[in-house]
């Protein structure tokens, strides 16, 4: 016989507690920003991917990012608030006002304090806007914006002023000018006209074999153009090697500063890049393709989803095969797996490798990933032959580039020349030389993270594997030019506090070395010894290349220009 558990008196440890909560636990939505979201998102699928994307719709039409917003968010994609707050909090692009913060203005003005830009007086710019901004508009600086052969820019909303000045940026406030400006660009039929698509549809129809056309790659030596320079048809031929289902992913992402052929080659030419991009699909055997571009190139964004329709309708891809991503303003997306951890809709965190994304990349899937001006030059590679790309070079070098070149040369902007040319060459032969009342001094020969080189080695070839003796890398080729005008300790200085607001945080190296250099680079007087010591361990330490590259502007100083630290 069971004897009945008497029950405690109330206040006893044991006695069972009575709950008066109304509502469940934890921060409850506003009724009225789950419409809202509701409304904006539509029959648009909640999966985690899309984080980013409805991030954007909701920046595009409110503004800016409000906690009841994100809340909502949350709670119809069905994710944890922290989740999504952190998403939001990691890309620069979003604007996130907590609850009890006044909203910022309607429209946002940013300047950019790239070198290039700082160089042409951006700083200025900035400080004589503040002046002007208030209730109608607000000015934050920001980082390169990939428009340096036009500096200084300004972007007021998505509308681009190239060359800015005070008065020219107040004139397009004024005009109410704040969207993106659509560049002349060839279309899908001037491209037919021009032959295009042809080499693609003889791939498809089997005139053309993956394996001869990955082996026509080899043989021309091209090299991936982002940054890294890994052998193009190797890439393509270990990723066609592994488990199907493949994935291709595009970095158009370029955010190193001095660099903005990508850029110009899509706002130009947009289709000749999506046909080596769709042979390269068709080569790997990749059933969906990512492309993951600038948040800074809108009228790109635009142009490419107004013409992918027409390549459906001309039956050149299935009409899910090409997704286009938009970045959201993060310099460590350049890098592959950081770039896909932010296609799958989280903070661009880069990956530990091995395993590298050929095996393991989108979605759990072998991926192959490329450059935009990679895949801009299959079409020629393939119809010229591997000869004429190989056949190409100077110094000793094979193949072609295209160099980003900005600064003090009187005619910047992307130079196609022989690899292996060199720096004074570039200026004399392709930029018309110095501006007037400048000798040249020095140069990135790679953007931030390729050092910085003197004029006394303006002779070395750029190139992959030319540079390194020197503690610098050539990059995506960003090169920009200085003058006896510049001191290297300020160049060094910008090039810091780049890489400190756009390290992602993971590892403590670049995190804190990075924060930590530019706190003593401030100093009237540079602690070299220390200096020295967290640059090394940054390059010894960090997990990706930015927190790898950070010191190599800073360590170039000490080698190269010790008079600009004396004043």
């Amino acid at each position: 016989m069971s004897r009945a558990k008497s029950a405690a008196p109330r206040g006893h440890p044991g006695a069972r507690r009575t709950s008066t909560r109304s509502a469940p636990k934890g921060r409850q939505s506003d009724p009225r920003a789950v419409t809202e979201i509701r409304r904006l998102l539509k029959d648009q699928p909640r999966r985690r991917d899309l984080l980013i994307e409805c991030l954007h719709l909701i920046q595009d039409r409110f503004g800016y990012l409000s906690a009841p917003h994100l809340l909502a968010l949350a709670e119809e994609m069905r994710l944890a608030p922290a989740e999504v707050y952190e998403v939001a909090t990691f890309y620069a692009h979003f604007d996130v006002v907590k609850e009890d913060a006044t909203p910022p203005p309607e429209l946002t003005v940013r300047v950019c304090d790239g070198i290039a830009c700082e160089l042409a007086g951006s700083q200025a710019l900035s400080s004589a806007l503040t002046e002007h901004s208030g209730a109608q508009f607000r000015v934050v600086r920001a980082p390169c914006m990939g428009r340096c052969d036009t500096a200084p820019i300004a972007a007021v909303g998505h509308y681009s002023v190239d060359r800015a000045s005070t008065t020219s940026v107040l004139g397009a406030i004024n005009e109410g000018c704040t969207q993106a400006v659509w560049p002349q660009f060839k279309t899908y039929d001037q491209y037919v006209r021009d032959g295009g698509y042809t080499l693609l549809r003889d791939c498809l129809s089997g005139k053309r074999e993956p394996q001869a056309v990955i082996t026509t790659l080899e043989a021309a030596q091209l090299r991936g153009m982002g940054g890294a320079g890994f052998a193009a048809g190797r890439k393509w031929r270990i990723v066609r090697t592994q488990t199907a289902p493949r994935l291709m992913a595009v970095n158009a992402d370029e955010g190193e500063p001095g660099t903005f052929k990508d850029r110009y080659y899509l706002e130009r030419d947009p289709h000749r890049f999506l046909e080596g991009m769709l042979i390269a699909m068709w080569a790997v055997d990749a059933g969906r393709c990512y492309v993951y571009l600038r948040d800074e190139y809108p009228a790109i964004r635009e142009i490419l989803l107004q013409e992918l329709p027409r390549l459906v309708n001309e039956g050149l891809v299935h009409s899910d095969s090409v997704v286009i991503r938009r970045g959201a303003g993060a310099y460590i997306c350049g890098e592959e797996s950081a770039m896909i951890e932010s296609i799958e809709g989280k903070r661009g965190l880069p990956r530990n490798r091995p395993p590298y994304v050929a095996e393991l990349g989108l979605f759990g899937r072998p991926t192959l990933v490329n450059n935009v001006e990679t895949l801009y030059w299959i079409r020629d590679i393939l119809e010229k032959g591997a000869d004429w790309f190989a056949g190409a070079g100077r110094n000793g070098r094979k193949g072609w580039r295209s160099y980003s070149v900005s600064g003090r040369v009187n005619a910047p902007g992307v130079k196609f020349a022989p690899a292996g040319i060199t720096v004074r060459e570039l200026i004399d032969e392709y930029c018309g030389g110095m501006q007037a009342g400048h000798a040249f001094k020095a140069y990135l020969p790679g953007g931030a993270s390729g050092g910085i080189l003197p004029a006394s080695l303006g002779d070395v070839p750029l190139d992959f594997g030319t540079l390194e003796e020197y503690g610098c890398l050539i990059g995506s080729a960003a090169v920009v030019v200085f003058s006896e005008h510049d001191n290297m300790r300020d160049v060094a200085l910008n090039l810091m506090r780049f890489f400190a607001d756009e390290s992602c945080g993971q590892c403590t190296p670049c995190r804190v070395g990075t924060e930590k250099a530019v706190r003593l680079m401030v100093e009237p007087e540079w602690d070299e010894e220390l200096v020295s010591q967290v640059c090394q361990t940054m390059t010894d330490a960090s997990i990706c290349g930015l927190g790898q590259a950070a010191g190599n502007p800073l360590q170039c100083v000490f080698r190269f220009f010790p008079e600009d630290l004396r004043g």
